[in-house]
This record gives C-alpha cells, sequence and structure tokens, in this order.
C-alpha cells in the first residue's frame, strides 16, 4: 500500500517537472514569437497555455485525493503542500509566456519592440529561460545547492529589467506611451516569471529541510 502512495508521490512530482519544461518552452517561443513577429508561433503559445492550466488542475485533484485516502504526515505532507503551492507558481509563469505572446499577436504585422529594446528583451528571455531549467531541476532531484543558487541567478534579471526602465524614462524615448507601456508589461512579465521560479525553489528546500533557506544563519 505505501508502494503505492510514494508512485503517486513520484507520479505528481513528474507532473511539476512536465509543467516545468512546458513553461520554459513557452517563455522561449513566446519570445521568439515576440522579436521576430511570428503570428504562428505566438498563437502556438497561447494555445498552448492551456495544457499547461490543465495540467495544474489535475495535479490540484489528484493531491487533494491523496491527502484524503492516506492522511500523509512528516514530509510526505509537505510534499503534497509543497506541490501543490509549485503547480500554482508553474501556472502563473505559463501565464507571463502567454502575455508575452499575447502582446505579439496584437502588434503584428508590426514588430512590438523597438530596436534598441531588442537585446534587453532577448537577454530576459534568456534569463528566464535558464531560471525556469534550472527550477525544474531542482524540482527533479531536489538539488539544494542549485535551489539556493537560483536567487543569485534572479540578480541578473533583476539588472535587466533596471536596464529597461532606464531606457523608457530617457528623454530621448520617441516610440511613445503605447509601446512604453507594451515594454513596461513585458519587462514585469520576464521579472515576475524569474520571481515564481525562485520560489519554486525555495518551496523544494523547505520540502527536504522543513525549514526555507532564508531562515538558515550563515557559517562561520
Amino acid at each position: 500500500m505505501r508502494d503505492a502512495f510514494h508512485d503517486e508521490l513520484d507520479a505528481i512530482t513528474a507532473s511539476l517537472v512536465e509543467m516545468g519544461q512546458l513553461v520554459s518552452l513557452a517563455m522561449r517561443e513566446g519570445t521568439t514569437a515576440l522579436l521576430t513577429t511570428d503570428l504562428k508561433l505566438a498563437e502556438k503559445v497561447i494555445a498552448d497555455d492551456d495544457r499547461i492550466d490543465a495540467m495544474q488542475h489535475d495535479l490540484e485533484a489528484s493531491a487533494i485525493d491523496i491527502m484524503a485516502r492516506q492522511q500523509p504526515v512528516a514530509r510526505d505532507l509537505r510534499t503534497l503542500v509543497t506541490s501543490l503551492r509549485m503547480s500554482a507558481d508553474l501556472e502563473r509563469m505559463g501565464d507571463f509566456g502567454h502575455h508575452i505572446a499575447k502582446i505579439a499577436r496584437m502588434r503584428y504585422p508590426s514588430a512590438a519592440v523597438p530596436a534598441e529594446l531588442t537585446a534587453t528583451i532577448q537577454s530576459m528571455g534568456d534569463v528566464a529561460g535558464k531560471i525556469i531549467d534550472k527550477a525544474t531541476h531542482v524540482i527533479k532531484t531536489q538539488d539544494l545547492k542549485a535551489a539556493v543558487e537560483l536567487e543569485t541567478d534572479d540578480d541578473e534579471m533583476d539588472r535587466l529589467h533596471r536596464q529597461l526602465f532606464t531606457i523608457l524614462l530617457d528623454d530621448a524615448w520617441s516610440h511613445g506611451i503605447e509601446t512604453a507601456i507594451d515594454m513596461t508589461l513585458l519587462g514585469r512579465y520576464y521579472e515576475r516569471c524569474a520571481d515564481h521560479a525562485v520560489s519554486t525553489a525555495r518551496r523544494v528546500y523547505f520540502l527536504v529541510k522543513g525549514e526555507y533557506a532564508s531562515e538558515q544563519k550563515p557559517t562561520a
């Protein structure tokens, strides 16, 4: 009976890993669609978000069913509770890829991103993809070193976010309010996606240790 129970827990972890992979793909393809004015790819990212949403709903239902049947305690209970929270984080991250693709679709056939911001947005997309991939690795392997490293990895996204706003607030900005709003939203989507990935890694740390990494005292 307990072997079957842990098989169910393993299946939930596998679903989280698959969600992470789909979110990473959505963020990368959404960025590509945005920067290449690829309407077909944008539509694909928008449609594929339904699969991420469905996985989140299925995982939630499975976790609640397991808790009702098995009445888990200790680490098993932490696994289910943190899985619920991580699935919500991943679903929200998928939404950000969806939103990026919708901006690409809304501005088609024009380019949504001005030429002087293309490199910054590409970098934000690249960093988001790497952070999502690392968070997915943490979920799969419970690599606590990588989980803690994500806090520092997120600093690069914060730097790019500040860089974006520096350009938007410069007196030389010539692309109008509408484009400025689009860029502000895009910056927010990438930045918040990275934040949710960091949150996911923190939850894995809590799952393994029973406390959050921020609660640890530095060693001498």
